[in-house]
C-alpha cells in the first residue's frame, strides 16, 4: 500500500471515529475471533469513554462460551454473531445512561491462522439496537490476505457498520475485492415489537426519556420508583421528587415491570397506554421484564430505589415469613 493510499486511509479511519464518539450512543462490544484492530482504533482517539462502555474479546473456548451462556452449533456464523449483538445490547442497557441510545456490537470471525484452513476466510458482524438488527457476513478470498491484512478488512468493516448503528456518515470506502463476497441485511422493529421482545425476556427494559432534564454520560446513578401507576398520580411524583432531593446527584425515573409476579404480563397495548401518562407528565419511565427487587438490582446497578409504605410493609412481610 503506498504512503498516500495510507494516509487517507487513516484520515478516514480517525474521520468515523471522531463521530462515532461525537454522536450520543453508547457501545458494548463483544469481539470474537478478529476486527481487533476496530477496538483499538476506538479506544486510541479522545472521547472513547462517551462510547464504549464495555469491551469483552472471548478468544478462548470457554471464555466464548461463559459469555454466550451455551455451547453455540457454530462459533463462527451469523447464528452466533447476532446473539452477542443482542447480549452486548442488554449489557449496554444495564452500563449506559438513561436516555442514552444503546448499541450491541456483536463479531465473530475465522480468518487466517497459522495453520492452513480447510474452510472459507469468513466472518459475521452485526450490531444490535432499540429499533434495528443489522447483520453482514463476509467471505475474503482465499490466500488473498495476511491475517494482520484480513483483520484490518473486518475491522473498517465493523467500524463502519457501528457508524452506521450511530447513523453516523462514513464515507463509502472500498474495503473488498472483486472475489470476495460480501452479503447484508438489516430488520427494523416497531415500538410493538421492541415491547413484545421485552415481555418475552428478549431485551431486559426500553427507557422513555421523557423528561426535560439532561443526563450526561457519566451520571451513572439513576434514583428508581417502581410501580404498576395505574394511574399515575401527584403523589407519586412528589414521592420520587423528595427522594431525588435527598439522594443528591442521580437521575429520577419510574419504572413499570411489564411482567408481574403472580399476574398475567401486561399486553402491548396496556403499556403503551401507561407510558402516555408519563409521556404527559414530562417524566422518564422504563418498562422492564422484572417484578422483583433483587432483580431489578441487577439491572439497574448503583441504583437507588425508592419505595412507598405499602412496598416496605410488603417487604418486611416477606422478610418475616422466611425467617419464621
Amino acid at each position: 500500500m503506498s504512503v498516500e493510499k495510507t494516509t487517507m486511509t487513516d484520515a478516514w479511519i480517525r474521520g468515523v471515529v471522531e463521530a462515532i464518539h461525537s454522536a450520543p450512543n453508547q457501545a458494548v462490544l463483544y469481539l470474537a475471533g478478529g476486527a481487533s484492530q476496530a477496538l483499538g482504533w476506538l479506544l486510541s482517539v479522545p472521547g472513547a469513554s462517551n462510547t464504549v462502555l464495555e469491551a469483552v474479546v472471548p478468544y478462548s473456548r470457554m471464555s466464548f462460551i461463559q459469555l454466550l451462556g451455551k455451547i453455540p452449533s457454530q462459533h463462527c456464523s451469523q447464528q452466533t454473531a447476532e446473539e452477542l449483538a443482542l447480549l452486548a445490547y442488554n449489557r449496554g442497557l444495564k452500563l449506559s445512561s438513561p436516555g442514552y441510545p444503546v448499541v450491541g456490537v456483536g463479531f465473530t470471525g475465522s480468518l487466517a491462522s497459522s495453520r492452513p484452513k480447510f474452510g472459507d476466510h469468513r466472518f459475521h458482524l452485526s450490531t444490535r439496537t432499540s429499533d434495528r438488527l443489522s447483520v453482514s457476513t463476509v467471505t475474503l478470498s482465499k490466500g488473498l490476505r495476511t491475517r494482520e491484512q484480513e483483520d484490518t478488512v473486518s475491522s473498517r468493516l465493523l467500524l463502519k457498520a457501528i457508524a452506521n448503528a450511530c447513523k453516523v456518515q462514513a464515507a463509502s470506502v472500498s474495503h473488498l475485492t472483486e472475489s470476495d463476497m460480501s452479503d447484508e441485511h438489516e430488520t427494523h422493529f416497531s415500538e410493538d415489537q421492541e415491547l413484545e421482545q421485552l415481555i418475552d425476556g428478549k431485551i431486559c427494559f426500553k427507557v422513555y426519556p421523557f423528561s426535560s432534564e439532561t443526563c450526561t454520560p457519566t451520571a451513572e446513578r439513576k434514583i428508581i420508583l417502581s410501580g404498576s401507576f395505574n394511574p399515575l398520580h401527584d403523589g407519586h411524583v412528589k414521592l420520587l421528587e423528595v427522594a431525588t432531593s435527598f439522594c443528591g446527584n442521580g437521575y429520577p425515573c419510574f419504572e413499570i415491570s411489564a411482567v408481574n409476579a403472580d399476574k398475567p404480563p401486561l399486553s402491548v397495548s396496556q403499556i403503551k397506554d401507561r407510558i402516555k401518562q408519563f409521556e404527559k407528565a414530562g417524566k422518564t419511565v422504563i418498562i422492564s421484564n422484572q417484578p422483583y427487587f433483587y432483580k431489578k438490582a441487577e439491572l439497574f446497578p448503583g441504583s437507588a430505589f425508592v419505595i412507598g409504605a405499602d412496598t416496605v410493609a410488603r417487604l418486611i412481610n416477606v422478610w418475616i415469613l422466611k425467617l419464621l
